[in-house]
């Protein structure tokens, strides 16, 4: 045990010594303080006029537009006189020939003449009569009439009939890869619609009234 003249004293320090403790109030919604301690806070703050953000609710009006469309009849585009100078004499030939477009499948026809399309004709059935439209080439012998790039419609009459649906033979590929021993087969079997060609004429258009009367050639 040390002697008393070694013992080592310190003072106390005082009230006025210590330093003061600051608090720090926060926010009782962060740190989800009671419901006193928010009660104290709401009475230091000074009682300030609080706005109501919500405004009233002003009248809204909705008009409603209506439009009448007027449906107008579209006059088919007159022929040009080259063209009429010219079909007298396609329609002095007793043949004619025509190339039809069937989804842009060109077929060089004849009246009397079997087509085999190379598809499946949706929503025919075998006995059914189709007018087809759609020319690029109408000739004779000796005279030819083509489009840009079809002709026009008035021009001439086509109408073929569905005579069948038919099915090729089954086909079966095989797929092989180098240095594998997989043989994959693959098989199949398209349906054709077959057709028969029932007329080709050239129209006349001061005959058969398909198009305006014009003036003297």
């Amino acid at each position: 045990m040390l002697p008393p003249s070694r013992l080592l004293f310190r003072p106390l320090a005082s009230a006025a010594v210590r330093p003061a403790t600051q608090h720090i109030l926060r926010p009782a919604a962060a740190f989800g303080t009671s419901s006193v301690f928010r009660q104290q806070q709401q009475q230091q703050l000074p009682n300030t006029p609080t706005t109501s953000a919500i405004q009233p609710a002003t009248p809204t009006t909705t008009t409603t537009t209506t439009t009448t469309t007027a449906t107008t009849t579209t006059t088919p585009a007159p022929l040009s006189h080259e063209t009429l100078k010219l079909l007298p004499l396609l329609l002095s030939q007793p043949q004619h020939y025509i190339t039809i477009h069937i989804h842009a499948f060109p077929f060089l026809v004849t009246a009397g003449d079997t087509v085999t399309l190379p598809f499946r004709l949706k929503g025919v059935t075998p006995g059914q009569t189709l007018r087809l439209t759609h020319a690029s080439v109408l000739g004779s012998r000796d005279y030819t009439l083509k489009g840009a790039p079809y002709l026009d419609e008035r021009l001439f009459r086509c109408h073929a009939t569905v005579v069948a649906e038919t099915a090729e033979p089954m086909r079966v590929k095989e797929k092989t890869k180098r240095r594998q021993r997989k043989i994959k087969k693959v098989k199949s079997k398209h349906v054709y619609t077959v057709l028969r060609i029932k007329e080709v004429v050239v129209r006349n258009p001061f005959v058969e009234g398909a198009v305006e009367q014009v003036d003297a050639l």
